[in-house]
């Protein structure tokens, strides 16, 4: 997607925690902060986040300054060795996935919104559709109960 960058945060189901959409010439380590430290302190049980090589730098003194009390762990996803060609990094997949579920839903393929906030609601309409859907067994309608 041109000019919109998404900042996700998810639990180890894939399901969205927090989201935060900027420009896409904003640095991840300047985004980061704005929906991490939300989802933190809205989730007191976090005790490790991890993310990719993008969120490197003071982010990981900014959190444990905010969350004395608390030992929340920032680990930064490396490279088993180093090698050339394709390697899967793990726990990278759990986000991956969110990204293909979101990517499904039509309304999140084109920016179709001006604001950035208004695209931060669709992700949370697309997530809540597909969390209802899991409750539901997959079923797009009700069966009638015959009497």
């Amino acid at each position: 997607m041109k000019g919109r960058k998404r900042h996700v945060v998810v639990d180890v189901l894939g399901l969205v925690l927090g989201c935060y959409v900027t420009a896409a010439n904003t640095a991840d380590v300047k985004a980061a902060p704005a929906v991490l430290l939300w989802v933190l302190d809205l989730y007191e049980r976090i005790a490790k986040v991890l993310a990719d090589k993008g969120y490197r730098g003071r982010l990981a003194t900014l959190i444990q300054r905010a969350f004395r009390e608390r030992q929340v762990e920032l680990e930064i996803s490396q490279r088993l060795e180093e090698s050339k060609g394709f390697q899967v990094e793990p726990k990278r997949w759990i986000i991956e996935r969110t990204w293909t579920w979101l990517e499904n839903a039509r309304i999140l393929t084109r920016d179709y919104e001006r604001l950035p906030e208004n695209h931060e609601g669709m992700i949370y309409v697309v997530m809540i559709r597909l969390m209802l859907r899991r409750l539901t067994k997959n079923r797009r309608r009700w069966k009638s109960s015959s009497a």
